[in-house]
This record gives C-alpha cells, sequence and structure tokens, in this order.
C-alpha cells in the first residue's frame, strides 16, 4: 500500500467552493505528476463538483448513520456516495461523536462500501476505535491541530503508541498521523513511526501556493 496524504479542506475559505476546486485540481496534478496516494476531503456542498473535477478519491468530511426519511439537517450516507465520495472522515477534533454514532457511522461504512477514518486525540481513544474495525484511525491531539510543530516533532511517542495499541485491537486497522504535519521531515517521521500516511490542513489549505506545499510534503513519502 502507497503512503496517504489525506488533505482535509475544513471550512477555511481557501477550501471553499471554486477556491475547494483550485487546491482539488492542484493536488490532482501532484498525484500524477508523482504517482503518490492523495485523498481529498471536502465540505458537503463541495463533494459532487470536486469528485467529478479530479481522478484522485475524495471524501466526506462527515455523515451521519441515518436512513432515507425525515432527516431535515442531516447528511444521509447515501447522499455524500451518490455525490462521489468514496470514504469520510469520522468523529474529526473539530465535530465529535459519540461512540455509538461512531460505531454505526463504521458499520454505514461497511454496508456501503466506502472507506472509514477515525480521528482519535489520544492513543486511548484509538484503541476503543479500534474495536469497531475502521479502515484507518487518524490520531490527532487536538492541542496541536491547525499548529506549526507536528505531532511527530512534539510527541512522535503518541504515534508509535497508538500504531502499537491498534494493531493490538485489530492489526488490519491502519493508523494515520495528524496534527500539525507540515514539511517533508514530518511525515518522513510518521512513516518511520508506523503510520501508514498523514492527514494535513492548513499547511495547505491555507497556504499561498498548495501544489507546492503537495508536492513537498509527497517528497517524504
Amino acid at each position: 500500500m502507497k503512503p496517504i496524504l489525506l488533505i482535509n479542506f475544513k471550512t477555511y475559505e481557501q477550501g471553499t467552493g471554486k477556491k475547494a476546486l483550485a487546491i482539488a485540481k492542484a493536488a490532482d496534478l501532484a498525484a500524477r505528476k508523482t504517482g503518490a496516494n492523495v485523498i481529498l476531503s471536502v465540505q458537503p456542498t463541495d463533494l459532487k463538483d470536486v469528485s467529478k473535477a479530479v481522478s484522485i478519491p475524495v471524501y466526506a468530511q462527515h455523515m451521519d448513520p441515518i436512513k432515507p426519511g425525515s432527516h431535515t439537517g442531516w447528511i444521509l450516507p447515501e447522499a455524500v456516495k451518490d455525490a462521489g465520495a468514496k470514504g469520510t472522515l469520522i468523529n474529526h477534533s473539530e465535530h465529535n461523536l459519540d461512540t455509538d454514532i461512531i460505531s454505526a457511522n463504521i458499520e454505514k461504512c461497511k454496508e456501503l462500501k466506502i472507506v472509514s477514518v477515525c480521528c482519535a486525540a489520544t492513543p486511548k481513544i484509538a484503541t476503543e476505535l479500534a474495536a469497531f474495525s475502521p479502515d484507518f484511525i487518524a490520531i490527532e491531539p487536538p492541542e496541536l491541530i491547525g499548529g506549526d510543530i507536528s505531532v511527530a516533532q512534539a510527541k512522535p511517542e503518541i504515534i508509535s503508541d497508538t500504531v502499537k495499541a491498534v494493531k493490538s485491537v485489530n492489526p488490519k486497522v491502519k493508523v494515520l498521523c495528524g496534527a500539525g504535519v507540515n514539511s517533508t521531515e514530518d511525515v518522513m517521521e510518521a512513516l518511520e513511526l508506523g503510520a501508514v500516511g498523514v492527514l494535513v490542513a492548513s499547511a495547505i489549505v491555507k497556504s499561498a501556493a498548495p501544489g507546492k506545499v503537495i508536492e513537498s510534503l509527497i517528497k517524504g513519502f
């Protein structure tokens, strides 16, 4: 499996609408030039347009484990898939969910055959989530998200401890590293500590030259 660069557009102004499309196309170009495994996670309103514009996988940022019906204001998993999503983030620190909702979302992903990426703030939470058998767990200490210092630099043991703990529960679950990732060295360190890739947001989306940042991070592979 190729290392993964998963880019979370969040709800940044720079990652919305036409600007989201521009970043998505830059990421798509970088992926084609390098052969890297680049994935995008965009807002629900941009899912369809971005999915149509690029050849790389596009994920949702969230979905609700509901069935079609009377659920005004919720995000229907079937609609997410129909819009082109190949997977979804679950339980990001900016959108925490109860354990039963996380479990139900993972099961819905399996039903729809889309990829589940569960976010965890600590190795302990990651261990608990591994029991639900998501495809990936992204370890992201909230205090480092959006900052200039990555978890690989500040607290590298969190990555290695998470990988060890997750594998002890379910060897099939793969670990991504997020929070403050912004350099080639951060990516290299995350992979050396056992992660299969990185989850990045502000370093790319808020950059004046996102394509260059993407290519720089890919060098870490």
